[in-house]
């Protein structure tokens, strides 16, 4: 963090993070924000299964999820990231089984770019799925 940046409060990023229809929808919970990022919980559900012979999460769901970490990673921090510019998702194996957990990274802060890492795991702590996102930041 900079001096020009602030940390926001976990009840404030809670109430962000339920803003969005679509935010809500995925029932996104603050695991924890430390001074090295944030982890995000994402309940299992029916809903979010794109493979019922082997009941595997959509990709765009494990996409949204590590975007979403990544923004609000910056967010936690006191960068004010607004949109996402680019997005990076690798896919390691088949997520089957929830809770959905995803930590979020802080890799840059910039005045009008800033970029974030995040992995998510299973439960059972296997890595699903990975990626960076760049964001759009200003006052």
């Amino acid at each position: 963090m900079t001096e020009e940046t602030e940390a926001i409060d976990v009840q404030r990023l809670q109430n962000m993070l339920q803003m969005a229809p679509f935010h809500a929808w995925l029932n996104l919970k603050i695991r924890s924000v430390t001074s090295q990022g944030l982890e995000l919980e994402m309940p299992w559900r029916d809903e979010i299964v794109s493979n019922p012979a082997i009941g595997s999460v959509h990709g765009g769901v494990l996409a949204s999820l590590i975007d979403l970490t990544g923004l609000y990673t910056l967010n936690a921090h006191g960068t004010q990231a607004k949109a996402t510019a680019d997005l990076r998702v690798d896919y390691h194996r088949p997520a089957t089984a929830g809770p959905l957990i995803a930590a979020g990274q802080i890799v840059k802060v910039g005045r009008q770019i800033s970029v974030a890492e995040t992995s998510i795991t299973g439960s059972d702590g296997k890595l699903l799925a990975s990626g960076r996102g760049a964001y759009i930041c200003g006052g």
